[in-house]
């Protein structure tokens, strides 16, 4: 299995329980994992045979940014569906990271891990 990764991808939204967090923008910060197959793209050199890194941040940055979640689990679960079911991505890894939401703490948020059903 190869991973293809995206770090650190930086996203304006609305998440927050509270009704000061509902009236703001909050950045929230991604890493997304996913497995693929890049022996093809190797082999072809072709950005058609592989995962665009690319489209996958693109549709992530529009669907994060029109969200309106309150618990980053929610957001995080709504993510890895979109990709799992939008890309060729049968595994996937991601972390959020709901920067000062604890004081004295560089971050908070989930990682979680899913699997296309079989």
């Amino acid at each position: 299995m190869d991973i293809i990764f995206i770090r650190d991808l930086r996203i304006d939204t609305v998440i927050g329980i509270y009704d000061w967090e509902r009236a703001i923008k909050q950045t929230i910060h991604l890493d997304l994992e996913m497995a693929t197959d890049i022996a093809r793209a190797a082999a072809s050199d072709h950005i058609n045979d592989t995962l665009n890194y690319k489209a996958v941040s693109k549709r992530v940055i529009a669907f994060v940014r029109e969200s309106r979640f309150q618990l980053v689990e929610t957001l995080a679960e709504r993510i890895v569906e979109l990709v799992l079911s939008e890309f060729d991505v049968p595994w996937m890894r991601l972390t959020l990271n709901k920067g000062g939401a604890v004081r004295g703490a560089q971050g908070v948020g989930v990682i979680i891990e899913r699997s296309k059903e079989s």
